[in-house]
């Protein structure tokens, strides 16, 4: 008789991810890959050659939003830490989260939405078009009544 068992700080690893995303409601699909070889392969094939270990064997938890690779548990960590724990997963934020945006949520979601994006950018871009103003003549403009409030 055999009997596999997973170590100790995966599981510790496993339960912070599944635990996080029940308790924020976040639905997810949990996959054995310690008793169906068709799962274990599939992770280690989804995993880009850039996050697999030296080994090349990646270990769980691993993430995925559908067919999306978001990253290893310290990966997750991290995102949680920084307060981008939606943008890593390649979620839009709950309605009236306070939630710290990165330089990642410019980048398209699974859904193909813009994470971060306003609904007004379209608009506010055809008005700035129309009075020939742009971005940098709006930030210039800015920046100068900084400095003269600064002067006074």
């Amino acid at each position: 008789m055999v009997v596999f068992s997973i170590p100790n700080q995966i599981r510790k690893k496993q339960q912070e991810v599944v635990g996080f995303l029940e308790a924020n409601k976040i639905d997810f699909k949990e996959l054995d890959i310690a008793g169906d070889e068709d799962n274990r392969k599939w992770m280690r094939e989804n995993v880009p050659g850039e996050k697999k270990p030296q080994n090349g064997i990646p270990l769980p938890p691993q993430i995925f939003n559908e067919e999306q690779y978001c990253g290893d548990f310290d990966s997750f960590f991290s995102a949680k830490e920084e307060n981008i724990i939606y943008s890593f997963l390649g979620l839009a934020p709950p309605p009236g989260s306070k939630v710290t945006k990165s330089p990642e949520e410019s980048s398209s979601l699974p859904n193909g939405d813009v994470a971060g994006e306003s609904e007004g950018t379209a608009e506010e871009a055809e008005k700035a078009e129309e009075s020939g103003e742009t971005e940098a003549q709006k930030e210039e403009e800015g920046a100068s009544h900084i400095s003269e409030s600064q002067e006074k």
